[in-house]
């Protein structure tokens, strides 16, 4: 089981580059471990692409319906004043926006404070970096 970031959801929804290699990495491991907050992180970067052309809206909706459907398997990191916690500690430690403190802090919930435990898909480089600062194994595309 590892962890996934939206930033590494977000290709195996919408054609992207990195898409080949994230399936691989799912294919190998179906089991994803993810934040709460994720669905909502992935329509805001849908919601993106469309205003800026990239996406269509059928090819919005058509994303998040699969988003879902993925959102339906996988084990989620629910809010709690000890992820909350973390992630205020995190962004006094790291160069972190809020919602990538908030996924990290998740990460670090579900691994029991123990990265060593616990491989995270990433492919945001600042949550990467943070991520690998507290001890994470992460894999990118």
């Amino acid at each position: 089981m590892k962890f996934w970031d939206a930033s590494a959801i977000i290709p195996l929804l919408a054609d992207e580059p990195t898409r080949e290699r994230l399936l691989k990495i799912l294919e190998a491991d179906p089991e994803m471990l993810a934040w709460w907050g994720t669905p909502v992180e992935i329509a805001s970067a849908l919601a993106r692409r469309e205003r800026e052309k990239l996406l269509t809206a059928d090819q919005v909706e058509a994303a998040l319906a699969a988003a879902r459907q993925l959102a339906d398997s996988w084990h989620e990191i629910v809010p709690s004043t000890s992820v909350r916690r973390t992630a205020e500690r995190l962004l006094r430690v790291h160069a972190l926006r809020a919602a990538d403190s908030l996924q990290l802090a998740a990460a670090l919930i579900a691994a029991d404070h123990d990265p060593t435990t616990l491989e995270m898909v990433c492919l945001d480089a600042r949550l990467a970096t943070a991520a690998r600062r507290e001890g994470f194994t992460v894999l990118e595309a």
